[in-house]
Order: C-alpha cells, then structure tokens, then sequence
C-alpha cells in the first residue's frame, strides 16, 4: 500500500473529479500523521463514555427504590427510549456529518446532554427520566457515532481495527470507570444528586473540547475517496440513504450478517444494562457491589479491544465476531443460573471478554454494530482494483 507521506502521482488526463486533489492539498492519512487529533477524539469519546456510565448503576435503581416501580415492563422504558432514539439518530448521524460537516454534528450532540444531569436530579416522576434518556439516544447516536467516523477519516483503511480498538477501549473503559464511582458515589451519597454531578462535567468537558480544539476530517474523507472507485456497477456514484438502508440490511449479504450480529450485541448489552441490576437487587446485593459488577463488565470489554481491534486486522472479522457471540451466549447464560457475586463476576468477566471480540471487529467491518453509520459513510467507495494489464 502506498506510504501517505509519498506524493501521489499526476492524475491521468480526462474529467477532474469532484473532490480532486487540489481539494484535499495536504491532508495527510494514518493514525501517526493525525496522533494528536486522533488523542483528543479518543479523550472526548471517554467523556461520551462517562456520560453515558452515569446512567449504568444508578437509574435501574431510582426505578425500584425512588419511583417504586413495581412493573418489570414500566421501569425499563428507559432502555426502550434511550435504544429507540439512538437507533434513529445512528442512522441519520452519518448522512448529517457529511452534509454539514463532522465537527457541528458532534457539538450538537453535546448540546443535546446538557439538560441530561438536571432531569435526572430533580425528576419529580419517572417521565422526566424516559426524557431524560431519549436525550441520552440523541447524545450518543450524535457524539459517539460521530467520533467513530472522524476516527475512520483519520487513519485511512490500513488500520480501522486498531483505531476502533483504541475508540471503543477508551469509551468503554469510561463507562466502567463511571459506572462503578457512581455506584460508591449513591451508597455514601444516597442515589441523588451526587452520581449525577459526575455526569454534568463529562458534558460540560466534553463541549469544551469538542466546540474549541476538535478539528473538522471531511476533507480526509474525500482525499481517501478520490484514490478509491466503485467496486461493482450497482454501487457507482453516491447512494441515498434508503439505498445504503437495503443493502445493510437485506441484499449485501455480508453488511446483511453484521448488521443482524450488532443487534444482537446491542440486545445482550440492554440486557446487562437493564435487567442484570434488578436481578442482583432482588438477591439482595448492595449498591456498591451493583456497581461493581455494573463496572466489570464495560472494564473487560473496553480493556479487551485494545487487543481484538488490532487482531481483526491480522485475522479478519468473521469468526472474531462468530466466536464474541458464542462466549456472549455463554457469560448470560452462566448469569441466569448464579446466585452469588463471586458467579455474577465471573460471568461479567465472560460477558466483557465476548463483547470485546464482536465490537470492534464489526466497528472495523463496513458496518457499525449500533447502526449504518459507519456504512453510510464507507459504502460510497471501495478500495480499486489493479487495472487490468493491455492485451499482448
């Protein structure tokens, strides 16, 4: 592959192309030509992370101990509207940041967390809690999608699966990290305000440096595609929405397979999110031991795709991703049979070890295990083929 450092040579002569070179004059691809961009994006996906760990311990337990939700249904409404809007906002994030741009798409998201830690502190009713969360779905779907594909822009193709290892390691990592201090922070504090404090200044740290130091990667989208043309007929020029839409989910059979094993992934996630917390609750766990196996599991995760992200790209995806969902099956599996935290740990451990295998290898594929992102914006070119030699 050729070296970005090496002067590309003078395009032959015919139409220039929309997006030529002169457009993308010294913009440069690779994670060591762009390491202190690419830095700052993975401190600010920590904080996307962080934003969202707020929510892990806490607000399972503001349903049952605070709202006395008695229904099973009614208090995970929150998983259904966080997941809903963040679908939604997934699939839209990657066709916003290229009309107007990576940078506004990310503030926006930001913007949209600020009112997260008010409603969850002085919610009067589990409404404002379900708000609270839809704006959660925007945040994530907006921020963490976004530095995905910045991400992506950056470091060109050669090393999607350690970039994506390294983005997830640090988002998850902050989930972790988040997820078990709110945890110590509601058993000393009680469950309000103080884990959500924590929460107001990821957001407020992660505007701060999204709005004054991140810098825009469009242009190294576009210096990555004028080298690249379409794979097949059916795929020349730029696909709609609706197009990429079909292909990832039905007639590409490959995106087809990922898209379906990201929901699965995403589905096993609601559930350690959702349904694990009031289950150690019911055996009568305590807050701090909730949160500490709240924060083991997004801990193996994050700390395991330092390894698999850069693996997918030596091994290939497929059967990271096969065996991640095996081992997955296996960690929910050995958690509805425990009893006790010393199993529920070890089955967290096993949960995180399976989800680190998955996530980043279907990040790195051309498909994003949370939605078409990633899909969006990799599926309008495909690396070129050699030319075929002149006949003899």
């Amino acid at each position: 592959m050729t070296s970005p450092d090496v002067t590309p040579p003078p395009p032959a002569p015919g139409p220039a192309p929309s997006a030529g070179p002169a457009a993308c004059a010294g913009v440069r691809l690779g994670l060591r030509a762009n390491l202190a961009q690419f830095s700052l994006l993975v401190a600010v996906n920590a904080l996307v992370g962080g934003t969202l760990g707020q929510d892990r311990t806490v607000v399972p337990l503001l349903a049952t101990r605070t709202f006395h939700l008695a229904a099973f249904s009614s208090a995970l409404t929150f998983i259904l509207a966080f997941g809903a809007v963040k679908a939604i906002t997934n699939f839209f994030a990657g066709t916003l940041s290229d009309r107007f741009g990576r940078k506004p798409v990310l503030v926006a998201g930001w913007l949209a967390a600020l009112p997260i830690p008010p409603l969850l502190i002085w919610a009067p009713d589990w409404g404002w809690v379900v708000a609270a969360n839809v704006l959660l779905g925007v945040n994530q779907g907006l921020t963490w999608s976004t530095t995905v594909i910045m991400k992506i822009d950056l470091t060109g193709p050669a090393r999607r699966g350690l970039a994506m290892g390294l983005n997830e390691a640090a988002g998850y990592g902050a989930v972790a990290i988040t997820a078990l201090a709110t945890g110590y922070l509601a058993a000393a504090h009680g469950l309000r305000p103080a884990p959500f404090l924590l929460g107001a200044a990821y957001v407020a740290l992660g505007l701060g440096l999204s709005a004054a130091f991140v810098r825009e990667t469009r242009g190294h989208a576009r210096h990555e595609a004028a080298g690249h043309v379409a794979a097949a007929g059916h795929l020349s020029g730029h696909l709609t929405t609706r197009q990429v839409a079909w292909l990832t989910s039905f007639s590409e059979p490959a995106l087809s397979a990922a898209c379906q094993a990201g929901m699965v992934n995403n589905l096993s996630d609601g559930v350690a999110w959702g349904v694990f917390p009031f289950l150690f609750a019911r055996h009568g766990l305590t807050v701090s031991q909730i949160g500490v196996l709240a924060a083991l599991y997004p801990a193996v995760w994050g700390a395991g795709q330092l390894a698999t992200g850069a693996l997918s790209d030596r091994i290939g995806r497929k059967w990271l991703i096969a065996a991640g969902l095996a081992v997955q099956a296996a960690a929910i599996s050995l958690t509805a049979l425990g009893t006790t935290f010393t199993v529920w740990a070890a089955a967290a451990v096993l949960l995180g070890a399976g989800t680190a295998m998955v996530y980043p290898a279907l990040l790195a594929a051309p498909t994003a295990a949370s939605g078409l992102v990633v899909a969006v914006r990799m599926y309008e070119t495909r690396p070129a083929r050699p030319a075929a030699a002149p006949a003899t």
